[in-house]
């Protein structure tokens, strides 16, 4: 019995302690979004032309996917992962929105404490985006929104980075008498691994299938961020993120692992297609359709070496919250 054990902990990976990821990952991100998201608002304040406004843009939403796949704990329980990004659109909620608060002139963007209440739809970086790179029909108001998305995604991410600190002592007591939100510390662990997942899904079916549809019917137009050529720039972002999360979720040597995203890595920077926008040419879309399949074998490979050790089924789908 006591032989039994001692081998199935060696040939099982240790898994590390929660703090690691937390530390390391998960707290240096979304203080990095906070600080992001304060230099938007304050640049939006100051000049609220696109022009101005684009470079923090641009480095805000870098922020954002890289601690965008932490879809679990504050930003959860408050509600505001819509209200942060509202992609997939498929019913181009954004643009309805956007256009009926333009339509109306309404007066709720001079009011930070009221813009929340507003359609999610109208209030992140897809939003923000619309703002900043299709033409406006009314530059005075265009501008006012600029400030007030801007200013609510600073908020959003700061309160979003306050309660993590409480959470995260919650992850990290996992397991102990008066703790009924992490009842064991695999609980909490699998926290960690099922954002590790899904954030892989969500690139695989979401960040390259939406775009590329079928082979008969591409939808470059349904590609994430499209319109600021941000889509493969994300999914470079997200490999690069979601590697660092899976690095820390154990202390076994990951070999697939690190072979996986580092092809699947190399396969993106090989694109050169900021927008996806080769899924429509047959020779490109191949690349593309390599890419989605590298970014397969990541999944595979952290659901051998660390899903499996956590218990997590090859089968189970993180989407399903099961």
């Amino acid at each position: 019995m006591r032989l039994a054990l001692v081998l199935a902990l060696v040939a099982t990976p240790a898994l590390s302690d929660v703090t690691k990821a937390l530390d390391s990952h998960v707290l240096p991100g979304h203080a990095g979004l906070v600080a992001a998201t304060k230099e938007l608002a304050d640049a939006a304040q100051a000049d609220c032309t696109p022009d101005a406004v684009k470079p923090t843009f641009h480095a805000a939403y870098d922020a954002w996917i890289r601690i965008s796949h932490v879809q679990f704990g504050p930003i959860e329980d408050q509600g505001l992962s819509l209200a942060m990004s509202f992609w997939p659109d498929p019913k181009d909620s954004t643009a309805k929105a956007l256009a009926r608060l333009t339509s109306a002139q309404d007066a709720i963007v001079d009011d930070p404490s009221t813009f929340g209440e507003v359609s999610a739809a109208a209030q992140g970086f897809t939003a923000m985006e619309r703002l900043l790179f299709d033409p406006q029909p009314d530059s005075a108001y265009a501008c006012k929104l600029t400030q007030a998305v801007a200013l609510g995604l600073a908020n959003k991410a700061s309160a979003i980075n306050a309660a993590w600190p409480e959470f995260a002592d919650l992850m990290r007591g996992a397991g102990g008498d008066s703790n009924t939100r992490f009842q064991s510390e695999e609980e909490a662990q699998r926290a960690l691994y099922t954002a590790l997942s899904t954030g892989l899904e969500f690139m695989h079916d979401q960040r390259l299938g939406r775009p590329l549809g079928t082979f008969d019917r591409p939808r470059p137009r349904r590609a994430e961020a499209r319109r600021s050529e941000r889509s493969l720039r994300h999914i470079q972002i997200s490999l690069a993120a979601l590697e660092e999360l899976a690095l820390s979720l154990t202390d076994g040597a990951l070999t697939e692992t690190r072979l996986a995203f580092a092809e699947a890595r190399t396969r993106a920077d090989e694109l050169n297609d900021p927008a996806l926008e080769g899924v429509a040419d047959p020779a490109k879309r191949f690349k593309v359709e390599v890419l989605q399949r590298a970014v397969n074998d990541v999944r595979n490979a952290i659901n051998t070496e660390i899903g499996k050790p956590l218990g997590i089924t090859a089968g189970f789908n993180a989407l399903d919250g099961d």
